[in-house]
């Protein structure tokens, strides 16, 4: 029996006929050039189809998936306006060019600017800047992949599922899918695993392996293919397919259930968010708290530094709906590996050795206090903690703790109102900050591990590099250990230790922490339940 192997991105089970999904090559030169003010008119109409087309399939994924992962499509939207693409493509018809010659031109252009940066989140803004182009295509000269009218039983194999082909996909059709790119934190897993679809990314040469009509059994977890199962393989692989269903149907009851193991053990399960709106969504999903705000979504996709009535306004939201549960939001965690232009951050061959985050934030101290006050002053309204990103050496901390203590001082002498003696914690992403983890103790009230960065900078590994994608695992001895140190370096303080990262929803991984002593679980929203359910069932 044939094999092959990639990452298991979204997991379940599926036994189903292959269908192999070629894109048709659309030839942007087969329309004429007619005047500006024709091709003009010809991109506009085909912005307002696509943002019609899309406007419905947002419709449909908030109902099928939820709000927050609809929003992933909600900012195809906000890229398509982008006033500096918009007069891009503009001056490209101006300068001769048909609408599809333009469109393809400069999207190929945004493409390769967001694609030679060495970050997950940059690398996947470039398949979402193919996705937009090949959509205006379709609207502009035809073609484009029916993937919605699929038989019953289909595992669909593409060299790449973008965010509006997946969210197209027909869940009572399609049994799995399978590209020849994408990792576990693409858009395109992202959406397979809100739609509770089997998925596995990076296998290569998968679309020529792969024949139409191939009965292929897929393992979503462990990202396997088998070709031509035997039928005691298919009915294994059915009967695990209806496990993992009626598992999922189970989940309800841990809804409002307490986290608590079998011996007794109290643990704590919270979600991550990116915006004030995906609060919804953990609370939709009995979320204990929040234990990571990525606070740099609110700097990006913006002309300007957001104000600190803009911050204060988005973290007061989320500490008022929270009410006296933990909100713990990470400072600004950008650099020279993600896109905001108005911050000047100067490009960098290795960004995610440079110049980032803290070390951003220490060296723009009125940007960086301009967040804090805000916090600070959210922080009246609930039970805020706040979280610094890539420390490698106690300085940092004690530098931080400083600019924290004039915010104090002078929201105290504006007679503001704001919390004094906001907890500071530590996210432990390095090496350096694991290996002086007992030190870190002494200054920081909480410890959260970020398993994602951590582990690729302990394997040495770019997650989203497939020749070694292979290495980049949370089960990797090194990585083990070094979770362990960390949660022996928090217990011996007394501190509390949390982790954020996906390896927290990792039911393999899960015992193990809870045997180490792990106090909180962060995850994404919609594994909050499963979570719940693999902690009170250990020991």
């Amino acid at each position: 029996m044939n094999k092959l192997k990639g990452i298991g991105v979204s997991p379940g089970y599926a036994v189903g006929k292959a269908i192999v999904i070629v894109e048709n090559e659309i030839d942007v030169n087969s329309s004429v050039f007619t005047t500006a003010e024709e091709e003009l008119k010809l991109f506009n109409d085909a912005v307002g189809e696509y943002t019609k087309q899309t406007r419905r399939l947002i419709e449909s994924l908030t109902k099928s998936a939820g709000k927050e992962n609809a929003d992933i499509l909600e900012g195809h939207l906000v890229m398509l306006n982008d006033p500096f693409m918009l007069s891009q493509i503009s001056d490209s018809v101006n300068g001769g060019n048909t609408a599809a010659q333009a469109v393809n031109a400069v999207c190929d252009s945004f493409y390769d600017m967001f694609s030679s940066i060495e970050d997950e989140m940059m690398k996947q803004r470039a398949s979402d800047i193919l996705d937009i182009k090949n959509s205006l295509l379709e609207i502009l000269c035809g073609g484009g992949v029916a993937i919605e009218d699929v038989p019953k039983g289909s595992i669909l194999i593409a060299k790449d599922f973008t965010p509006s082909m997946t969210s197209r996909i027909n869940r009572e059709n399609v049994f799995a899918i399978i590209a020849e790119v994408g990792s576990v934190t693409s858009h395109s897993a992202i959406l397979a695993r809100a739609i509770d679809i089997p998925a596995v990314l990076s296998v290569k040469d998968a679309t020529k392996l792969i024949k139409n009509g191939d009965l292929l059994a897929i393992d979503g977890s462990k990202g396997t293919i088998l070709f031509e199962p035997d039928e005691k393989t298919v009915s294994e692989y059915e009967k695990m397919r209806e496990n993992y269903f009626a598992e999922k149907a189970s989940l309800s009851e841990y809804f409002s259930k307490e986290t608590v193991t079998k011996g007794g053990v109290k643990k704590a399960v919270y979600g991550n968010i990116g915006k004030p709106e995906d609060i919804e969504n953990v609370l939709h999903n009995g979320g204990e708290g929040v234990g990571l705000f990525r606070t740099e979504f609110l700097f990006m996709d913006r002309p300007s530094l957001p104000t600190e009535e803009e911050q204060y306004e988005a973290y007061s939201t989320v500490a008022k709906s929270m009410g006296d549960r933990e909100v713990i939001i990470r400072t600004l965690d950008i650099g020279g590996d993600k896109a905001v232009p108005y911050l000047e951050i100067p490009k960098e061959d290795n960004p995610f050795l440079g110049y980032r985050a803290i070390r951003y934030c220490l060296d723009n101290p009125e940007m960086f206090k301009t967040q804090l006050r805000a916090i600070l002053r959210a922080a009246y309204f609930g039970n805020i903690k706040i979280m610094l990103p890539l420390i490698t050496d106690i300085s940092e901390v004690k530098a931080a703790r400083a600019l924290i203590a004039e915010c104090e001082a002078e929201l105290e002498k504006e007679g503001a109102h704001f919390k004094k003696n906001v907890p500071v914690g530590v996210m432990i992403e390095t090496p350096a900050a694991v290996l002086i983890a007992d030190e870190l103790a002494k200054i920081a009230e909480f410890f959260s591990i970020g398993t994602n960065d951590l582990t690729g900078y302990v394997m040495a590994v770019d997650r989203g590099n497939g020749r070694v994608s292979g290495l980049y695992s949370v089960q990797r001895l090194a990585v083990l250990r070094a979770i362990e140190m960390t949660i022996k370096s928090a217990k011996k303080a007394g501190i509390p230790v949390g982790m954020c990262g996906e390896s927290a929803a990792d039911r393999e991984l899960i015992p193990s922490l809870v045997k180490w002593g792990l106090d909180e679980f962060s995850v994404t929203p919609n594994s909050i339940l499963a979570t719940r359910k693999a902690i009170c069932e250990c020991e």
